[in-house]
């Protein structure tokens, strides 16, 4: 579900703020990647990898690249930062790509990211609007006939690799967005837990009864325009404060 298009309002509303910060010629890349049941894994990364290659190529300079994504965009930048750390894992699950280390960004910001395509911790709340079963019947055409739901570049909460995570992360930290009441709230506390108590750069904000993607739905469901751009203003505050 969703593309570009369906992101025009807060994309364009990110870029107003970040010029509002203080960033003299912000621009953002938004990649529009294959969707399930259009094309499954490795598909989508290896677009990840392709887009992320264009920016630096454009930019030329990687600490002035910051990565972001909502939900499943949020899990593919996740497996973009674990295959730049180890591109030879990549080429060991699937093959047919180049193995070469590029530059890391500065900064990752995720937005409830989808950490674990399958757990058991996924629970249907009465507030959130994801709902399991469908969930779990993406994340199977997702890793299609020839990965498993539980690699670490599918699912980055399976990974428990310490120094992979080290490697992967950004030079500036990684900073995630989610809502407390949110089918992905456990799984994504937990891999915050994780990073935190092996000395992983990462901060994160639960907005206390927020729903998945709460800075993107609240555009749509909030009135005022301070509480529609309320996710998004912290947003760019966190991204001010370390870039």
């Amino acid at each position: 579900m969703g593309s570009p298009y369906f992101y025009l309002e807060f994309l364009l509303s990110w870029l107003d703020l970040l010029r509002d910060a203080g960033y003299e010629n912000p621009s953002i890349f938004a990649l529009d990647y294959t969707l399930v049941p259009d094309g499954s894994f490795p598909k989508q990364l290896n677009e990840a990898i392709a887009g992320y290659e264009h920016v630096l190529s454009t930019v030329g300079d990687a600490r002035r690249v910051c990565v972001s994504g909502d939900s499943a965009g949020a899990t593919i930048i996740l497996s973009l930062l674990l295959h730049l750390a180890n591109p030879h894992h990549h080429v060991r699950l699937m093959g047919g790509i180049r193995e070469w280390r590029l530059e890391k960004p500065v900064l990752a910001v995720l937005i409830s990211p989808w950490v674990t395509l399958v757990s058991e911790r996924h629970q249907n709340t009465r507030s959130d609007y994801l709902d399991i079963k469908t969930l779990h019947t993406y994340s199977q055409e997702y890793a299609g006939d020839y990965a498993s739901p539980d690699d670490p570049l599918l699912s980055p909460g399976r990974c428990k690799d310490v120094l992979w995570w080290y490697q992967a992360c950004p030079s500036h930290g990684i900073y995630l967005e989610y809502g407390t009441e949110e089918v992905f709230a456990a799984e994504i506390e937990d891999l915050v837990r994780f990073w935190e108590e092996n000395g992983v750069e990462v901060s994160s904000r639960g907005q206390r009864g927020g729903i998945h993607v709460w800075p993107v739905a609240s555009l749509f469901l909030s009135d005022g325009s301070a509480r529609r751009l309320e996710g998004l203003k912290n947003i760019v505050q966190q991204i001010r404060g370390r870039v």
